[in-house]
């Protein structure tokens, strides 16, 4: 087994190989609390999830830190409008962003740090700079001096004379270079603030990140991840300030998703198209959103579309579907049907498990294994044909071990990871309160069409399927009887 990753670092596919032989270490950039999350940060969130699943099935002992930042400019905007303290905003949107992640099926990281509560250690790391010349303080705030850090700008691949010469940002005449960036900054009246030896304040954004990840995973460690968007300033200062304090290797691996955009845009509030986690979960399957998000290998764009999700829904019910006629072919629900032993890691053993691997170990090649998983569904759907056509039970064997290899595939992708009667009950469930449709009534209608056609009146049975179809309603005739489903 050798997992590939491309490192942002060096541009490149690098051999993943762990500070640590056989445990990982790993820090992902969280949210801002200041407001719901988007599908941005779903996108971030569920690349993560699936790399910790992943690495943890492949027998790695990983500690997965992601953090909050919890005091910052937005959030302290958003109390003021909002009549109430920071600290309120912050818990308010934490609370929702973890009802969002166990909404997707996102596995807890092993910690979740708050920068407020790792104010000591910020302030450790600033004297610390200030100590060895990297960083000054005037009048309560406290700098780095991007020019004293020698390899300044080699993660984003931006030359400092070059960013300097073209500079448009604001001016700050108390710098000493235009990209000289805050560690810690004076609070105004009003502002969350704690005592420090620059007067009371609170940290920098990207202080915050240096300080948690040394706290947790030490001063160096195996990866970093986050958005593209992080890339610089927020990851390229993160460099600067932690290599410069602790004069070592930061981070080994740096791993960022891409980004969205709604219907070909870019997505922003000033557009009208910024999606929230919970738009987008109250007209499709959570999972649904999952499978979209992964159908795009982690790195490239991906643009979502009402066609795409209906495409991802579409196929969340394929695999369901297969789940279901596996549970009816082998007469047993699937826990029952599948013993434990043969569900092992990543679906030891068969030709979709090694497919599988090759893909994820391919810089966690999630396309193409979701491309792997619907080739398995294929396979067993036709061996089941063969068995019902002959009225045999030749491929028994096999369909278990496929089933097993699926459920193994769906672990890792955090999919197909509920009974599948119960994914359909409450889908049917959701579109009957959303179309107003009297289950009731649809039953009757199957059972006078099985009247109909039991008295060869094929006219009358056409009529009554083409009523339903007109509303939404599709039948599915099947050798244990006829099942309905809504149109999504």
């Amino acid at each position: 087994m050798t997992i590939r990753i491309y490192n942002t670092l060096s541009r490149q596919k690098e051999i993943f190989e762990p500070m640590e032989p056989g445990k990982v270490r790993m820090y992902v950039c969280g949210p801002t609390v200041y407001d719901s999350c988007h599908i941005g940060h779903a996108r971030s969130i569920l690349v993560f999830d699936v790399i910790y699943r992943y690495l943890t099935a492949s027998g790695y002992d990983v500690f997965y830190a992601r953090n909050f930042t919890d005091v910052d400019d937005k959030i302290i905007n958003r109390a003021n409008e909002a009549g109430v303290s920071s600290a309120e905003i912050a818990a308010k949107y934490i609370d929702e962003f973890h009802e969002d992640m166990a909404t997707l099926n996102m596995l807890p990281p092993s910690i979740e740090p708050r920068a407020t509560e790792h104010i000591d250690q910020i302030i450790a790391i600033v004297q610390r700079l200030i100590e060895k010349g990297y960083a000054y303080a005037d009048d309560g705030d406290v700098f780095f001096s991007v020019e004293l850090f020698q390899n300044y700008g080699r993660l984003s691949g931006r030359r400092l004379e070059d960013m300097v010469a073209g500079s448009r940002v604001e001016v700050d005449k108390r710098k000493r270079n235009p990209y000289d960036f805050v560690l810690w900054k004076a609070s105004k009246p009003g502002e969350p603030a704690w005592d420090s030896p620059w007067g009371k304040g609170r940290p920098g954004w990207h202080i915050e990140c240096s300080a948690m990840s040394a706290e947790y995973l030490g001063k160096s460690f195996d990866i970093h991840g986050g958005g593209k968007d992080l890339i610089f300033p927020h990851h390229e200062n993160e460099i600067a300030q932690s290599e410069a304090a602790f004069g070592t290797t930061f981070v080994k691996y740096w791993v960022h998703n891409g980004f969205i955009n709604i219907n070909q845009e870019k997505m922003s509030k000033s557009l009208g198209n910024f999606l929230t986690i919970r738009d987008i979960v109250a007209t499709y399957p959570p999972e649904a959103l999952r499978l979209f998000l992964l159908s795009n290998h982690y790195r490239s764009p991906l643009d979502f579309t009402d066609q795409a999700m209906t495409d991802a829904t579409i196929g969340l019910e394929k695999i369901y579907s297969l789940l279901l006629r596996t549970e009816q072919y082998l007469g047993r629900a699937l826990s029952d049907a599948v013993p434990a032993d043969e569900t092992g890691s990543i679906a030891d053993g068969t030709e979709t498990g090694r497919l599988f691997r090759e893909a994820m170990d391919d810089d966690f090649n999630t396309a193409r294994a979701i491309g792997i998983l619907f080739d398995s569904i294929r396979k067993i759907n036709r061996w089941i044909d063969e068995d019902e056509q002959s009225r045999a039970s030749g491929n028994r064997e096999a369909v278990v071990s496929e089933t097993a290899a699926i459920l193994d595939l769906g672990r890792i992708l955090g999919i197909a990871n509920q009974p599948p009667d119960v994914y359909f009950d409450r889908q049917k469930d959701e579109l009957i309160q959303k179309q107003a449709i009297d289950p009731a009534w649809i039953d009757e209608m199957i059972e006078k069409r099985k009247t109909a056609r039991k008295a060869k009146d094929f006219a009358a049975a056409d009529a009554i399927r083409d009523d339903l179809i007109s509303k939404g309603i599709y039948l599915e005739d099947r050798p244990d009887g006829t099942i309905w489903k809504l149109k999504q």
